[in-house]
């Protein structure tokens, strides 16, 4: 029996509810599932580097040996197995990380949404990269923290610039590697600086390194948790080197932060599926990443670079861009005076998409900027998709 309802609910909706905004690049996902349209814009690993038949024989193997405890409520802090196995993986002879340490989230964005949980009240200070994470800004945004901008240049993020904004921050967030959105990575050098400037000013540094295994060199920068354990905020992700379609992230950090996380977790969701954590312990307890992770560089690499070369034969003088050794991004700045949203309106009417620059500044957006993404297109679409885009943009020049 349907309840007549002579009064309609007028939704009173939270203060934190009106601030939530859609992801600009979700909404560009929309548009991009034509099959008509070259997509630059979306940040997803190539369904090409999936081991279906690994996780396929993992699930299998799970499921039938332990599936009832698979299948059951976990702890929150996560599969003990997998959380060793990660805490090994990150130990050197100088830092041991201890599995208490490691705690397993529902995808990295938990993790971010967990921090901002237990680090920001309502107007502290957060410091971000500029340009920086949209996923980052995002979560942390719910939270209404001042955003306050770390200069960048072409080598990344500019740690003699931390003092300026530094007074008061609560953390500062980072992707040393192959960053999301410009594919700059910073130099050993610069890591060794940002982490002593944070320990000096008393700011934890939150360490961002979902693609750091995607080196197109097979050579992997030095983790900035390994050089002050105790002031070092670490996450990681299975997404990029397995599947996103599990969910699965990790954050490590001191212990006292640690267990604020797990509370916070709780109160969240309880745990992270037991079943995907065992599976994918399955999956990389015997190496098997040591011989699936080169493949993914190698596909990555040479899609990289067909979008280089494409870029240097058809994008016009005036028009810059990275040049990226390892993850999945190239960031473009073009003149000054060219609008990158209104040139993607061109470019889906021209069946081309890309994201636009100016979602990932948390201050000061430079409208001229846009990302580009090459790890789910083809050479000759990629060829083919520049070639619009160069001819759209040498249009405004």
């Amino acid at each position: 029996m349907k309840i007549e309802n002579p009064n309609p609910i007028e939704w009173r909706f939270s203060e934190r509810a009106s601030q939530l905004q859609s992801s600009f690049i979700r909404e560009i996902l929309k548009i991009t599932q034509r099959p008509e349209i070259i997509s630059f814009a979306g940040g997803l690993p190539s369904p090409a580097t999936f081991p279906v038949e690994h996780m396929k024989q993992a699930f299998d193997k799970v499921l039938s040996t332990t599936g009832k405890v698979a299948l059951q409520y976990g702890p929150t802090d996560g599969y003990a197995p997998l959380r060793e196995w990660i805490a090994n993986s990150l130990s050197t002879d100088n830092c041991k990380i201890a599995p208490e340490q490691v705690l397993m989230t529902s995808g990295s964005q938990q993790a971010l949404d967990l921090l901002g949980k237990v680090l920001i009240d309502e107007g502290s200070r957060v410091l971000v990269e500029t340009p920086s994470y949209l996923g980052a800004l995002q979560a942390f945004s719910v939270y209404r923290p001042e955003f306050k901008s770390v200069a960048t240049d072409d080598h990344g993020l500019v740690p003699s610039s931390i003092d300026a904004v530094a007074e008061g921050a609560r953390m500062l967030y980072a992707l040393p590697n192959f960053q999301n959105p410009t594919g700059r990575s910073l130099s050993v050098e610069r890591r060794i600086e940002l982490v002593e400037t944070c320990a000096r000013l008393g700011i934890p540094l939150i360490e961002d390194d979902p693609y750091g295994s995607l080196s197109y060199k097979g050579e992997p920068f030095p983790k900035m948790l390994n050089m002050n354990p105790d002031g070092v905020i670490y996450m990681g992700s299975f997404s990029k080197v397995l599947t996103p379609g599990i969910r699965l992230g990790y954050v490590v950090a001191p212990l006292p932060l640690v267990r604020r996380l797990e509370l916070a977790k709780q109160a969240a969701d309880l745990h992270t599926a037991q079943l995907t954590q065992m599976v994918v312990y399955e999956v990389v307890k015997d190496g098997f990443l040591d011989t699936h992770i080169p493949s993914i560089r190698t596909l990555y690499a040479n899609q990289c670079q067909a979008m280089l070369d494409a870029m240097d034969e058809f994008f016009p003088a005036g028009v810059q861009w990275t040049r990226p050794e390892g993850g999945m991004f190239i960031w473009v700045t073009l003149p000054k005076h060219i609008d990158a949203m209104a040139l993607l309106d061109q470019a889906i009417a021209a069946k081309v998409a890309f994201v636009p620059g100016s979602p990932f500044y948390a201050n000061d957006p430079e409208t001229n900027t846009l990302r580009l993404s090459f790890v789910t297109v083809p050479p000759e679409r990629i060829r083919e998709g520049i070639a619009i885009l160069g001819k759209l943009i040498a249009a405004q020049m």
